[in-house]
């Protein structure tokens, strides 16, 4: 038998001027004769936490049906074309996350289960997030062991990497941009680049052009299409730069950060799906906004603060609106899952081989409670998560335990976390 088929290194990047582009997996990269399931370059595990704050409507997020043959709630709606891939929870209480003083409590114990008081006191990882804990575990064989990121006005304190040290949250899509993609080995040299060069992607080009003459047809097109990508992501942070020029007289407006919210939410679900792509980090921490947020969404014509909003009191009229942000948020959402499940990979897409919650530690707005959360698993795990049903569990289930779940589908040895009890099996 003869082999020809070019061989690459999955850590293969384009090079120039001081610049490098991580690539995607490729069909190169698997040495010739060798099955996908026999390589190490099969896909590695990804996990992602997609959170919003102040809750939902929970009328209208849980389906009425348990099981497979539910019918998808008007927030969750945008996500229908995803069904198979989708696992709905219902029922789950974050106990240690109930407070009289709620919002802090909501941002920093959604993804612990510990509450503030305990943070460090049953041990040294009371407290640690459970992004967190995947990074330990997953996140050290690329280059950012994790990736956190916010679209709010103020930054969020979801990510804790230990008890008492939370992580930033970055929402400059151009500082995330060169984050990925810049070069230096400090944030000042990287700014320095970014102030030096125009594109990244023009850096490398005589790289690319040689590496895409030596490839195949399917992987030619890939690596087309993914630098397409990177391309159209870098020229619009480049545009946001540019216009946020004429309102600096607002104070403290960050250079590089849309003031459209429905351009700042895509670009940094583009730049997270890219990073996943091109396997830059595995693990990746965003919140769609801060809790007790002021921010009005004037793209759909209301005009009421959120937080003020989510204190609906159980008029209608508000809980309409509410429902309205809740399914905005879904859809923007949405657009990230679309990216995942069209960057083929291996024996599948992206989205097949990623591990994604998307939810809140709050329930019901209007009484700050936490019983039950939203909580929704978008992803396969690598074919370890069944997707496709709602699962519904008795009051007072414990949500710890879905993060347990979601840790055992991943392959992550985290047998607790919080107050948990064990895996949930229907998962």
């Amino acid at each position: 038998m003869f082999i020809t088929k070019k061989h690459l290194s999955r850590r293969t990047v384009l090079k120039g001027a001081g610049a490098t582009i991580a690539l995607p997996l490729l069909d190169a990269m698997i040495p010739a004769g060798t099955a996908w399931a026999a390589t190490a370059a099969k896909a590695p595990q990804r996990m992602a936490f997609v959170g919003f704050p102040m809750g939902a409507v929970m009328k209208s997020w849980v389906p009425e049906q348990a099981g497979k043959d539910f019918k998808i709630p008007p927030i969750l709606a945008p996500l229908d074309k995803y069904r198979d891939y989708l696992t709905i929870v219902s029922g789950l209480r974050n106990k240690p996350a109930e407070s009289p003083e709620p919002h802090a409590y909501i941002e920093r114990t959604w993804l612990s289960c510990v509450s503030m008081a305990n943070a460090g006191v049953a041990g040294p990882d009371a407290g640690v997030t459970a992004d967190q804990f995947a990074a330990r575990h997953i996140g050290q064989d690329t280059r950012l062991p994790s990736l956190e990121l916010c679209t709010a006005l103020r930054g969020a304190q979801v990510a804790w990497r230990t008890p008492k040290q939370s992580l930033p949250q970055e929402g400059n899509p151009r500082a995330v941009f060169y984050r990925l993609f810049g070069q230096g080995d400090t944030d000042a040299e990287r700014q320095a680049i970014v102030h030096e060069t125009g594109s990244l992607l023009d850096r490398v080009s005589e790289d690319a052009n040689a590496l895409e003459a030596s490839l195949g047809g399917a992987d030619r097109a890939a690596v087309d299409d993914y630098l397409s990508s990177v391309r159209e992501i870098e020229r619009r942070v480049q545009m946001a730069a540019t216009a946020d020029n004429s309102a600096l007289e607002i104070p403290d407006a960050p250079i590089g950060v849309p003031n459209d919210i429905v351009e700042h939410m895509q670009m940094m679900f583009d730049l997270m799906g890219l990073a996943f792509q091109a396997d830059l980090t595995r693990v990746i921490t965003l919140s769609l906004d801060k809790e007790a947020s002021m921010r009005s969404y004037q793209n759909l014509g209301i005009s009421e603060a959120f937080h003020p909003l989510s204190h609906h009191g159980n008029i209608a009229d508000k809980q309409e609106k509410l429902v309205k942000i809740q399914n905005f948020h879904t859809k923007m959402f949405t657009g990230f899952v679309d990216r995942l499940a069209n960057a083929k990979e291996t024996d599948g897409n992206v989205l097949d081989h990623s591990t994604i919650l998307f939810g809140s530690n709050m329930s019901d707005s209007n009484r700050h409670n936490n019983d039950p959360l939203p909580a929704v698993i978008v992803g396969r795990a690598h074919g370890r998560i069944k997707g496709g049903q709602h699962l519904k569990y008795p009051q007072d289930s414990r949500f710890a335990d879905l993060l347990v779940t979601l840790f055992d589908r991943s392959q992550i040895p985290v047998e607790s976390i919080g107050d948990s009890g064990g895996a949930l099996t229907e998962v």
